[in-house]
């Protein structure tokens, strides 16, 4: 028997947390809320829950089959592990803002009808970017201001599609939708601003490397995700997502080549593993779907192992660089953080054994299978350059790296606090777990799962396609070193937008406003002193129909003295007498 939403288990925990004083007690809560939630699903049958009427509507908050189901596992057992690895943090409105996050994104998850599904999208951009501005830097707080207006625009797109379909259609359900109507496209827009497509995937990359340490580890695996599972509701077999998620793959691999930044290499191989993901939803096919699921099921643990990974290396360095880290020997400081990024980082290149293999080559296999050899070849491609990237530039750089002077030395290292380590390893475990006993994962997929990816074929190619990649690893490791370099994307362009509007106020705009307000200054003054003496308006007049030369300026300037423009009592009275005396006479007339 369920008697909650899981979306208000996250909810209430968040608001609990500040009515808590002892700090055991938080930590407690925070950890307990997760595993609340994880009994409640796994007790949870599947069917139609927590409805209720609005107007003539019917909103649904618990639409529960396979598909909502794996989706809603993951994110239970993430926000278990970024808890594990944030319990150390004092700062509790992180904890608020977090909780807030993974509340919504189940309520996404198990959305039945588009206003709830709305509301909960709106509630994770919220509660998402508190996680990059509670890092309190000039960097976070202006990316923080871009993350929400990108996603508050995503939003008004997708509420704007929502309002034409409920008026065409009368109906607010949330199901598979005809890509022909322009409701559909408003809609498709909104979701896969949030999935990061190109060219609306800037906001990814420009604030995950900007939020906390802890906050970073939440955003890897909500966003992106819940959008790739409300795209999987809705859109399935769309031709035009098979292209825009092959070219996603190879897009995050080439800009994750050019970069430095550790965190933010990371963020652009997100950007590279949801376009596998966007490509099985258009692909379509049931080995496709369940491969986009189980993707974004392995891809959630295995992406969280590499931020935590790098998140502990700018914790214990305060350094984001890897021009500022390799050639610092960290490998002798951090082995164990070293270990459990290695897993992450074979899973996320699909090396046998590791989860990113069961996952990613399926999806492969099912373009393969729908006879698509290009969309095959350009997601082999993207598979090369994440492990060339991922697997082997990142840890070499960090971790390892080749002196290329006199760097300074990094006092102190060592490894760091044992919540964070404890996180790491549990999320490599299942990372492995699910790697090697892939059955626990196919179980919950939405299709029966008819692939077998430890057939000899595909762990052969895939053991040549990585020791080939390897080998020219190894051959101009010299050249891949990090460069103190900033890659342009397509932030650019609303940067530079920005700049232009704010040139148009302050420099046209106001420069009119100035121009206009000298110019009319005088005459300004002027009826500003009319109005202090009305008579004088009147004497002008009268002077100019007598002929009388006066100086407008003596006139102006006169203050307004009323004994000058008194005029007898009885005179008024005569006027209002006699005004009185023709209206009566009017009326007796008109009546």
């Amino acid at each position: 028997m369920i008697n909650i939403p899981p979306a208000f288990i996250y909810i209430i925990g968040a608001l609990l947390i500040p009515l808590i004083r002892i700090r055991i007690l938080k930590q407690a809560l925070v950890l307990l809320i997760p595993a609340i939630a994880f009994w409640n699903l796994v007790n949870m049958p599947h069917g139609v829950y927590w409805t209720y009427q609005f107007l003539d509507y019917e909103l649904i908050l618990g639409r529960v089959d396979k598909l909502s189901m794996v989706f809603a596992y993951v994110f239970v057992i993430m926000s278990f592990i970024g808890m594990v690895y944030a319990i150390h943090i004092k700062e509790y409105g992180q904890h608020v803002a977090a909780l807030f996050y993974v509340g919504s994104t189940l309520g996404v998850v198990f959305a039945g009808d588009l206003f709830t599904l709305f509301v909960f999208w709106e509630i994770m951009a919220i509660a998402s970017v508190f996680l990059v501005w509670y890092r309190k830097t000039k960097a976070s707080l202006d990316a923080g201001f871009r993350y929400v207006l990108v996603h508050l625009f995503g939003g008004c797109m997708l509420l704007a599609g929502i309002i034409i379909h409920v008026v065409t259609t009368g109906s607010i359900a949330f199901e598979l939708f005809d890509f022909g109507t322009v409701a559909a496209k408003f809609i498709l827009f909104g979701f896969i601003l949030n999935a990061a497509v190109p060219p609306l995937h800037a906001w990814l990359s420009d604030a995950y490397p900007a939020a906390t340490i802890t906050g970073a580890v939440f955003m890897t695996a909500f966003t992106t995700k819940s959008a790739v599972y409300v795209l999987l509701r809705s859109f399935p077999g769309v031709e035009l997502l098979v292209w825009l998620g092959a070219i996603m793959a190879l897009y995050g691999v080439v800009y994750a080549v050019l970069e430095n930044d550790i965190r933010r290499l990371l963020a652009y191989h997100i950007i590279s593993q949801v376009g596998y993901m966007v490509c099985g939803v258009g692909l379509g096919s049931e080995m496709a779907i369940n491969g986009a699921s189980a993707h974004a099921f392995c891809h959630i643990l295995y992406k969280s192992v590499l931020f935590m990974g790098m998140g502990a290396v700018i914790h214990v360095t305060g350094r984001e660089k890897m021009t500022d880290l390799q050639g610092r020997d960290l490998y002798k400081k951090m082995p164990i953080t070293l270990a459990l990024y290695m897993v992450g980082a074979f899973s996320i290149s699909a090396v046998p054994l590791f989860n990113g293999f069961v996952s990613k080559t399926m999806i492969g296999a099912a373009a393969g299978l729908l006879q698509r050899p290009s969309i095959e070849l350009m997601l082999h491609l993207a598979s090369i350059g994440t492990f060339l990237h991922t697997g082997l530039k990142l840890p070499w750089g960090v971790w390892f790296g080749l002196k290329k002077g006199d760097e300074d030395e990094i006092e102190d290292v060592k490894e760091p606090p044992f919540n964070m380590l404890l996180a790491m390893g549990i999320a490599a475990f299942l990372c492995i777990f699910t790697g090697v006993y892939p059955k626990v994962l196919y179980d919950i997929l939405p299709y029966p799962v008819h692939y077998h990816p430890y057939a000899a074929s595909h762990v052969v190619g895939m053991i040549q396609l990585l020791l080939l990649t390897l080998a020219a690893f190894w051959i101009y490791i010299d050249k891949l070193g990090g460069e103190a370099t900033v890659s342009l994307d397509t932030d650019w362009f609303y940067r530079m937008f920005g700049r232009g509007c704010l040139w148009f106020c302050n420099r046209l705009l106001n420069g009119i406003r100035s121009g206009v307000q000298g110019s009319l200054s005088s005459e300004v003054i002027s009826v500003g002193k009319i109005s202090k003496n009305p008579y004088v308006f009147l004497e002008m007049v009268i002077n100019s129909i007598q002929g009388k030369k006066v100086l407008y300026q003596d006139i102006i300037n006169r203050p307004y003295n009323e004994n000058s423009y008194r005029i007898q009592i009885g005179i008024g009275a005569c006027a209002a007498i006699i005004f009185l005396f023709f209206l009566g006479i009017f009326y007796i007339k008109a009546g």
